[in-house]
């Protein structure tokens, strides 16, 4: 069981959230918060697998939730839920901690699909944000330098599809490989270029230019 918890300061958008999990058997909503500071300290009490996460909020907003929840409870992921494609917050939130991004339009299949693969470590980016947040993040890409620890050639195509928003399974599928192999691939990526997730890899791989921009990489369709 997943367990979530929700963090919103519209009750209107908590209440629809907790109706639209409570249809899946997998998942179960712990708490609901108002808050940043409501969410830590339910956060704390009853330990969440994934937390949806409201940007702008009083009290304590999104990115200061994110990044004190990250400090203190490294275990728990944290699924932005925007409502604007453009929110400059996004950028922000991923540099504290957060595990993906999704708008709150996202059909009800997707958020369930992306909150099991949050829970499981994979990394979710609306294809609708993905390019202008990467654009912001990055600004000119640096040469790749070579180094002991430069990726492969099979690694790289890896980072390629984590960059375009790709879960294990899917690359896995992409590049006829076994599922585990993936998974080696992937640590082995974060290990290399010093990342923690794969939102901050796809991010330090823009920055590095160990991949096209953000402009001629078109986002997986979901």
């Amino acid at each position: 069981m997943i367990r979530v918890l929700i963090c919103d300061d519209q009750a209107v958008v908590r209440d629809g959230l907790e109706a639209i999990l409570s249809t899946d058997d997998e998942i179960e909503v712990v708490g609901v918060a108002r808050h940043g500071e409501e969410a830590l300290a339910l956060a704390a009490e009853r330990r969440p697998d994934v937390i949806l996460m409201d940007l702008k909020m009083p009290v304590m907003n999104g990115v200061q939730a994110t990044e004190r929840l990250r400090a203190r409870q490294p275990a728990t992921r944290v699924l932005i839920l925007t409502t604007y494609a453009d929110d400059a917050w996004v950028l922000d939130a991923v540099r504290a901690g957060a595990s993906g991004y999704l708008l709150k339009d996202t059909r009800r299949d997707l958020l369930i699909a992306a909150i099991k693969g949050t829970a499981a470590g994979q990394t979710f980016l609306d294809p609708t944000i993905a390019g202008k947040v990467l654009a912001q993040a990055v600004g000119p890409a640096e040469p790749a330098r070579p180094s002991p620890e430069a990726l492969t050639e099979r690694e790289l195509g890896v980072l390629r599809l984590i960059c375009r928003g790709y879960s294990n399974p899917e690359i896995a599928q992409q590049l006829h490989l076994a599922a585990g192999t993936v998974r080696n691939y992937v640590s082995s990526i974060l290990q290399k270029m010093g990342a923690e997730d794969r939102t901050q890899a796809a991010v330090l791989a823009f920055q590095r230019g160990l991949v096209p921009g953000t402009e001629s990489i078109e986002p997986k369709r979901r």
